[in-house]
């Protein structure tokens, strides 16, 4: 049964393994020059957080250079998509075939007889897919956060540009680093599986398994990640938050947690109530001097707000929880792995006359 599930995976296998070469062969010829480019930037021994002085200067002009190129910034997005798209090519042309195609071609009836139960196809079918899956996906996470170290960086130290932005809570940075791919290979996939086994034709399988997942990859960073732990809430001056945004005024700093998540901030009064932030900034607006017309500079705005006992109310996620969330998250998809593969694969097809 094994060397069967060899010969019908092999092409898949074949493209993988071109593909997993490729991307190896791009990263390690363009690896060295970036980290060249990074020793040379006098920030190899800032550390992260927001840092003031030279590193953030360092920084910010290490990120400017390598986008004045056209080659970093290409590779730099060519692996992100590369890692995202990965487990939706999975369960596409790997999971919502491995089943439908055999039950609509009815291939399977050839192996049940030769004394092989449903249950041994199955799991040998699953397994061997499902492993190959999940360590093409991490494989190609592993050599692109190799190659992008330097970057990430320079972006712990606040230094962003247009095209390199985003810190590791960012959702395509969190979606392509650590663990997590390894578990949406896995969702990926057995969500294709359980949806031929369903559907029992392989198109309309795939597009099904295209459909559910891109909704849960959207889903996800919007609306799960974010409360996996409960957030913790603080509230500090707009200058300690370091909102510069003199329009909205959004917190992108929490005093003494570096590399926080953000996920919201807002004004409050002293007596902790939301306040109408527009009005109190228009009041403070409109008292700055007269040759100013454009109002007054960041600065000058945090002092009239803290004047008035106003300040950012800040909900975060603290940098230490990073890869406590990615643990849960790729649990999560593992645990819905393991139970579409149990309930529509193994439990519906042993059910189901074929």
């Amino acid at each position: 049964m094994t060397w069967l599930t060899w010969r019908q995976f092999r092409a898949q296998a074949v493209t993988a393994a071109v593909a997993l070469g490729a991307f190896a062969i791009l990263l390690a010829t363009t690896g060295p020059g970036l980290a060249s480019r990074f020793a040379g930037s006098r920030i190899t021994g800032c550390h992260g957080g927001f840092a003031g002085g030279g590193c953030n200067s360092a920084a910010i002009a290490f990120l400017n250079r390598l986008a004045a190129t056209t080659l970093y910034p290409a590779v730099y997005a060519l692996g992100l998509v590369v890692i995202i798209v990965a487990p939706a090519i999975i369960g596409i042309f790997w999971g919502a075939p491995l089943i439908a195609r055999e039950l609509e071609t009815r291939t399977f009836a050839l192996v049940w007889t030769q004394g092989i139960t449903r249950t041994r196809w199955l799991t040998v079918k699953l397994a061997l897919t499902g492993l190959a899956a999940m360590a093409v996906t991490e494989a190609l996470s592993l050599m692109y956060a190799w190659w992008a170290e330097p970057i990430g960086r320079a972006i712990s130290l606040g230094a962003s540009t247009s095209v390199f932005t985003g810190g590791r809570f960012s959702p395509l940075i969190f979606a392509t680093r650590g663990i997590t791919p390894l578990g949406y290979a896995a969702f990926a996939f057995a969500l294709g599986a359980a949806a031929g086994a369903l559907i029992r034709r392989a198109l309309p399988a795939m597009a099904v398994t295209l459909a559910i997942f891109a909704a849960v990859q959207i889903a996800t960073p919007l609306w799960i990640r974010p409360y996996l732990i409960p957030p913790r809430h603080t509230t500090a001056t707009f200058a300690s938050v370091q909102a510069v945004d003199i329009g909205t005024l959004a917190a992108t700093v929490v005093p003494g947690h570096p590399g926080a998540w953000i996920l919201s901030s807002g004004a409050v009064d002293a007596a902790g109530q939301p306040v109408n932030l527009g009005a109190v900034s228009a009041s403070c607006f409109s008292q700055a001097p007269s040759g100013i017309k454009e109002g007054p500079s960041a600065p000058a705005l945090w002092q009239c707000l803290q004047r008035r006992h106003v300040k950012a109310a800040v909900t975060y996620q603290p940098g230490s929880r990073y890869w406590p969330l990615q643990g849960i998250e790729t649990g999560i998809f593992l645990a819905l792995a393991v139970s579409l593969a149990g309930f529509f694969c193994f439990w519906r097809l042993g059910r189901r006359r074929t």
